[in-house]
């Protein structure tokens, strides 16, 4: 069955499944980095927001198990499991009242221009700041919206102080999570205790330390917080690497222990190409952070040549 032809046979089979009264339609958007991505909206009569359910990967589990029915019953239960969330308008539009959900997040700018011409954004590096208004959370599903520049002049807002404001409320809204990479792993489940001990023993793989927040959405954008960099350097009691593994978390390696500027590009190129959604991608190289602003091993540090909103 082509993809075509499973977005159409869930949709009706959906809509012969008991989900209340919304209304289904199929939705084709675009995504992060230029990625299409197709899926069905939820409209539901009684609120004034319309869930979409992405089918990558319910159509990687059909090819897999050829079940379609199965298929069908997630997608519901799923739906039944959302909370129905109605956006107070007024709320939203009055900037007094909307400005305590605004978080921001890190793209690539070279992959993300027709996005970029719509929202407000602040350069970084080769990457870009972009802000969204967070809506809430329920299970593992992290529910925003986009700050688009239609909703920034409702506001009356200028950029900078979109900026501020998503700075002040990010530790509050996603909170910082910040530790070992191996003891991260350790209690996720993604590594044995085994392992953990071999790792231990050699490396600089061990000295890797990991960056995001409690949600693991979104978290890479905290490596444009000079403060927090800097609590980082101190912590470490050195300057360090910084290793863009997705839009969700960064990886920092002490610069002590860091091997070749090559090999850490080659790293981050692996991790790209083998591991990574392409919806997740962030850079194709490391970047250096310097508590003098000085450059190391052909990387720039930081927060030289960015904008001066966050330097």
């Amino acid at each position: 069955m082509t993809y075509k032809t499973f977005r159409r046979e869930v949709l009706q089979g959906l809509q012969s499944r008991d989900i209340g009264n919304a209304s289904l339609s199929l939705t084709k958007k675009l995504k992060s980095n230029g990625q299409i991505r197709y899926g069905i909206v939820f409209n539901n009569p009684v609120t004034n927001t319309s869930p979409t359910i992405y089918l990558e990967e319910y159509y990687e589990f059909y090819q897999i198990t050829k079940d379609l029915d199965a298929v069908i019953d997630m997608l519901a239960k799923l739906y039944r499991s959302l909370p129905a969330i109605q956006v107070d308008e007024k709320k939203l539009f009055d900037f007094s009242t909307a400005k305590s959900r605004i978080i921001m997040k890190l793209v690539n700018t070279e992959k993300n221009r027709a996005f970029l011409e719509t929202v407000p954004h602040i350069p970084f590096q080769d990457l870009s700041i972009v802000y969204f208004y967070f809506m809430g959370n329920a299970g593992n599903r992290f529910m925003d919206m986009p700050v688009n520049d239609d909703l920034i002049r409702r506001w009356g807002v200028d950029t900078l102080t979109l900026h501020q404001q998503a700075m002040a409320n990010y530790n509050r809204l996603l909170p910082i999570k910040f530790g070992s990479l191996n003891q991260l792993l350790l209690e996720r489940g993604l590594l044995d205790k085994e392992d953990y001990a071999a790792l231990s023993e050699n490396s600089w793989r061990d000295a890797l330390y990991c960056l995001t927040n409690e949600f693991s959405t979104g978290g890479a954008v905290l490596m444009t917080c000079k403060n927090l960099m800097d609590k980082i350097a101190d912590f470490l009691g050195e300057d360090f690497y910084i290793l863009p593994s997705s839009t969700h978390e960064v990886l920092l390696l002490p610069e002590s222990k860091a091997p070749s500027k090559e090999e850490l590009d080659q790293i981050v190129q692996e991790v790209n190409r083998e591991a990574l959604e392409p919806e997740d991608y962030l850079s194709d190289h490391a970047y250096y952070y310097s508590r003098s602003g000085q450059d190391s091993k052909g990387y720039k540090s930081l927060f030289q040549h960015s904008s001066g909103i966050i330097s």
